[in-house]
């Protein structure tokens, strides 16, 4: 009856994205005091998703690759803030990767909770519980 369940496609794609923010952050707040090292991060998820391409979807990200979607699925690039306002050229504000790390903790949890509702659902529907 059912092939795929996109639900489940855009819980995994916003814990994947979700993840992958993190290890971004992390990596900022590590080099807080590198000179020179420019904060990085991705765009938000729901910009990501509204670019157009379905969850779970294989994307190519090279012309050589032999399957998935041509680059236009989701831009998951990473993007770096331009010079920074410390005197060794730093763009890290500690305060704004701890407000952008508890977002994404919140995205997370945000996606094992429509994850966990969908197998409810599920569950529900099979009569099993």
């Amino acid at each position: 009856m059912f092939k795929e369940l996109n639900v489940f496609k855009i819980a995994y794609s916003m814990a994947t994205h979700a993840g992958k923010r993190q290890a971004l952050v992390s990596q900022n707040i590590a080099n807080a005091d590198t000179p020179g090292y420019h904060a990085k991060d991705i765009k938000p998820f729901k910009e990501v998703y509204a670019q157009g391409a379905r969850p779970g979807d294989m994307i190519a990200s090279r012309s050589n690759h032999l399957n998935g979607a041509s680059g236009n699925g989701m831009d998951w690039a990473v993007t770096q803030t331009r010079g920074g306002g410390d005197p060794n050229d730093n763009s890290v504000s500690i305060e704004t990767e701890i407000l952008k790390g508890v977002e994404v903790k919140r995205q997370h949890d945000r996606a094992l909770a429509i994850y966990k509702s969908s197998m409810n659902v599920l569950r529900s529907s099979l009569g099993r519980r």
